[in-house]
């Protein structure tokens, strides 16, 4: 679907700063936002082609009955997502396309790729990730550090700081007795995440059913490493 078509959308979290960012850079396109909710808010004008979520876990109830209501596939980055979430999400996506990642960032998804294609490299190498968020972010570690973690498929200590706004940095750092690696990304603004999600949310609306990750999102654009 090209990116330059206008959708309908559901936004779950439209009041956070994340939702803000959504709204900001979807209606530069000519988006409109036909489902809005919030805690304590509603706002419902249209059929949503897509609903995006970006709240918290304990709404995903709600967030799953939408999506049936409406049969709008969805597109989820809510932190803090326990194995029951998930599964739940996975029996949602029978019905409607559902893409979840903890990072809808271009560069990190890429890294992952990265990490499981050459990571074997550094199986003999002392490993460890560093990851640094604003001090209002609740999880720790964060979602994406366990993404690049599992993307190795070794256990690796994860330090976690919170400080000022620092929208995200994460490093993965490999160390022998002669040479340092370290493959690092940084987050200048939400607005990365953003145009993630707008990629995420177009992939949805013209896929299957089934569960994806925002890996699925870039190889379908082909903004992938093979």
């Amino acid at each position: 679907m090209s990116e330059n078509v206008s959708i309908r959308c559901g936004l779950i979290g439209c009041m956070g700063k994340m939702g803000q960012e959504i709204r900001d850079y979807f209606t530069t396109f000519g988006d409109r936002f036909v489902l809005e909710v919030d805690k304590g808010f509603i706002n419902e004008s249209d059929r949503p082609d897509v609903i995006i979520d970006f709240s918290n876990p304990v709404a995903l109830d709600s967030t799953i009955e939408l999506c049936k209501e409406y049969n709008s596939p969805l597109v989820i980055g809510t932190t803090g997502l326990n194995e029951e979430n998930l599964a739940r999400l996975k029996d949602l996506s029978k019905n409607v396309a559902v893409v979840q990642s903890y990072n809808f960032a271009d560069g990190i998804n890429i890294i992952r790729e990265i990490l499981e294609m050459f990571g074997r490299y550094f199986d003999n190498w002392d490993g460890a990730i560093v990851e640094i968020h604003h001090n209002q972010k609740k999880d720790a570690p964060s979602g994406t550090a366990i993404m690049l973690k599992n993307s190795l498929g070794r256990e690796l200590p994860i330090s976690s700081l919170r400080v000022g706004g620092v929208f995200g940095e994460h490093t993965i750092i490999f160390s022998n007795a002669g040479e340092v690696v370290r493959i690092s990304h940084t987050a200048l603004s939400r607005r990365a995440f953003a145009i993630g999600v707008r990629k995420a949310a177009l992939f949805a609306i013209q896929a299957g059913k089934g569960f994806y990750s925002y890996r699925d999102v870039l190889r379908n654009s082909g903004n992938h490493c093979e």
